[in-house]
């Protein structure tokens, strides 16, 4: 604990402490070793020690939570800072993997501390041991070496000492980060051994700004200046890279339009003059209008997910190039593209010095910009108002694209939601968009929602939208946030089913099967009369205030309060299941059974093979 504590992070000179805290749940395993170190470095610091760990530990309900939590720790803080999160062997260590499965998707730094089964292997096989016949080297936290960046089992405790420095370097690095697994046997965590006290020391580590290699930068301008019809996917890598202000005055200078990913939104504010919204199967449709006919796409900080591309048919020009500008070569290689491996605000402000007095046509910016303000048309009739009996999602989204201030943060992840907030949401700051969407895990906007707050104190409201599918999965936080005194605002949304995938079942001719919440009836099926839940009951159960939610009108009069309170509010309110939601401008590939019974399966397998033809890589 005295290591982590005195780690650092360096950037343009601002120093920020590498880990915040610890996480976690204690039981056998670690409730000896780790918990013993963190009572005493607490008991330290309250007894006037200025020398003990600054290390705070917060009791989570899930591990799988907490690691979320400490993801959009990191998130908040463009990677500079993070949480570790520690577990007891077998159950808790494994209810982890999800978590860190996330982390490495998104290549957020976070430190998982699993214990792990004795190293001297005389208890054994000890309790919640998986005990693998093939090698007693085994346990369940072998399970993590594919979604860690990092992995390693101490067997003596010497051996902390490369593991750490290893552990830290990755964290650290921009292109190598995500989870980092330490697993810690049981025993070991207890023994003792005599460590030199340099390692203890503040030991700080840089990230650097990577710059364009000289002979790259001139291809990559080079091929901007062959191209007419140039376009800019933003991502998150710009948003890490605390680039937005440099992606502005590119987007200015050249008359380049900008498009934004999931990760990328906000990069530039969507009132910017070359913002074109998002881009892929649920972006805007000026974007995927620009995007079907450019020549040249600059991809800034991308990977280019599936979403991105449409499933590879959203850059349509048969003649379309690349410009891959990413701090790590195996995102900046996509697509057959021009390469330039650098910081993508080193790598902006340095193609803005080369391009001086280059721009594209008027003709073609006029088109960006008459595009973007008929898409804003479609925003507007979007979040309504609607005649119907139960407002719209979008609606919702509507009221708090209007509620929140420039740097409040909104979070979400799964469902329906990430696609609607994509197309509709105009976001005015890079901080005030917080999207999981590279793993889209359920159950990750509640300790989201307590990660981020933690990093950005009380100045900022954090809002955390919640679908009803999501808020089952993993409410358990709430009761980690109401012992902490955090203050959030959630807002529960029940449509009674999944939204999203009903949407899809539909489109692909399964008939929403399975994705409502039914009864089961006479008939066997799931179709009976709505699963009786009161999600609003629920959440007063775990400390929170709940304020129920009859319309619109009273949704905004109750986050005037919410937002008024220092309590964590959950704003719950009843939406309609089928929409309206906007209008789709691009495609997303789900394969659709190539032989079935079902007439409305035939029909989108047509639908399907027709669509799928347009796809190809870029070559």
């Amino acid at each position: 604990m005295t290591f982590l504590a005195h780690q650092y992070t360096e950037r343009d000179g601002d120093e920020h402490q590498l880990f915040a805290g610890c996480f976690g749940i204690f039981g056998h395993g670690n409730v000896a070793g780790i918990g013993q170190a963190l009572l005493q470095a607490e008991l330290q610091r309250l007894d006037g020690d200025t020398d003990a760990p600054d290390l705070p530990y917060i009791l989570v309900r899930n591990e799988q939570g907490a690691v979320h939590a400490a993801a959009a720790y990191a998130k908040t803080t463009n990677r500079l800072q993070t949480w570790a999160v520690t577990s007891s062997i077998g159950p808790g260590a494994t209810n982890m993997v999800t978590g860190a499965a996330l982390a490495t998707t998104n290549r957020l730094p976070v430190l998982l501390l699993p214990s792990d089964i004795f190293a001297t292997r005389f208890p054994d096989p000890v309790l919640q041991q998986l005990e693998d016949p093939r090698s007693l080297d085994i346990s369940v936290n072998d399970a993590f070496k594919p979604v860690s960046r990092y992995w390693d089992r101490i067997n003596r405790p010497e051996q902390l000492i490369p593991s750490l420095l290893a552990a830290m370097r990755v964290l650290t690095d921009p292109v190598e980060t995500g989870a980092v697994t330490i697993c810690l046997p049981q025993d070991v965590q207890a023994e003792a051994y005599d460590f030199p006290v340099a390692l203890f020391g503040k030991r700080l580590w840089h990230v650097g700004r990577p710059i364009p290699e000289p002979a790259a930068l001139a291809r990559a301008v080079a091929a901007i200046k062959a191209s007419t019809r140039p376009l800019v996917v933003a991502g998150g890598g710009v948003v890490y890279s605390e680039a937005s202000e440099a992606l502005r005055t590119f987007a200015a200078a050249t008359g380049i339009p900008v498009a934004d990913t999931q990760a990328g939104k906000g990069a530039i504010n969507f009132d910017h003059r070359m913002a074109v919204g998002g881009l892929g199967s649920t972006g805007s449709s000026a974007a995927n209008a620009l995007a079907r006919d450019a020549d040249l796409v600059i991809g800034i900080g991308t990977r280019y997910s599936d979403f991105t591309t449409a499933s590879h048919t959203v850059f349509a020009n048969p003649d379309v190039r690349f410009v891959n500008i990413n701090v790590g070569s195996f995102d900046a290689a996509k697509h057959s593209a021009e390469m330039v491996v650098a910081d993508a605000r080193s790598a902006l402000e340095a193609l803005t010095a080369a391009l001086d007095g280059w721009s594209t046509a008027p003709s073609y910016q006029q088109e960006a910009v008459d595009l973007d303000a008929a898409w804003q048309e479609v925003i507007d009739t979007c979040i309504g108002p609607h005649d119907q009996e139960l407002p719209a999602q979008t609606e919702v989204f509507g009221a708090l694209n209007d509620l929140l201030d420039d740097h409040d943060v909104l979070i979400n992840a799964a469902g329906s939601m990430p696609g609607d907030l994509q197309a509709l949401w105009r976001a005015r700051t890079p901080e005030q968009y917080h999207l999981e969407y590279a793993y889209s895990c359920m159950g990750y906007e509640i300790p989201a929602a307590m990660g981020v707050k933690l990093a950005v104190g009380d100045a900022r409201q954090v809002v955390a939208i919640v679908g009803d599918g999501t808020y089952q999965m993993l409410p358990m936080e709430l009761a980690t946030i109401v012992q902490e005194g955090i203050k959030v605002i959630l807002v529960l949304l029940d449509n009674h089913g999944f939204a999203s995938i009903g949407a899809l079942s539909e489109s692909r001719g399964s008939q929403r099967f399975g994705t409502r919440y039914k009864v089961r009836s006479a008939s066997g099926r799931l179709d009976g009369e709505d699963v009786p839940l009161d999600l609003a009951a629920n959440a007063a159960s775990w400390g929170a205030d709940v304020l129920r939610c009859h319309g619109i009108a009273e949704f905004r009069a109750n986050y005037a309060k919410a937002a008024a309170s220092d309590r964590t509010t959950v704003l719950y309110i009843e939406t309609s299941l089928y929409g309206p939601n906007p209008p789709g401008t691009a495609w997303w590939d789900v394969p659709v059974s190539q032989v079935s019974t079902l007439e409305s399966t035939q029909q989108a397998y047509e639908e399907y093979v027709s669509e799928k033809a347009s796809q190809r890589h870029y070559l």
